[in-house]
């Protein structure tokens, strides 16, 4: 799960999309540019959902949690920035701070997902090419 704070917070966003969140479909249409998020990508990165649900289970908490506490257990000054239209989301988000992965939990995430190439831009390459990332 290496990588900047824009592709990890797309990572969380394609947990959350590929694990629990079901999208109408106004909210179907915010994603449909976005390459990771296509039905394709999403079938062939559902092994790190499949691996940050299992962690989950193991301290109650979501894969979309468990993303970020990833993220912020990487180094002090990293501040995920996630966006939501939904309160309920809002705190689950918040929530993560409550998360403390151990050591072999954090291992156990870098070792398998060093494995795996995550399928899909982060981004659609329009918006790669204006944002300079």
């Amino acid at each position: 799960m290496r990588g900047s704070g824009h592709e990890s917070a797309l990572r969380v966003r394609f947990v959350r999309t590929n694990s629990e969140y079901q999208a109408t479909s106004s909210e179907n249409r915010s994603r449909n540019g976005v390459p990771r998020l296509t039905p394709e990508a999403r079938k062939a990165n559902q092994g790190l959902v499949d691996l940050l649900r299992s962690i989950g289970q193991r301290h109650g908490a979501t894969p979309a949690q468990i993303a970020l506490a990833w993220l912020l257990a990487q180094k002090p000054w990293i501040v995920p920035l996630f966006g939501t239209r939904k309160l309920e989301r809002l705190e689950e988000n918040l929530a993560s701070l409550t998360v403390t992965l151990t050591a072999a939990d954090l291992d156990e995430i870098d070792r398998v997902s060093s494995t795996m190439t995550i399928q899909g831009a982060r981004l659609p390459e329009a918006m790669l090419r204006c944002s300079g990332l």
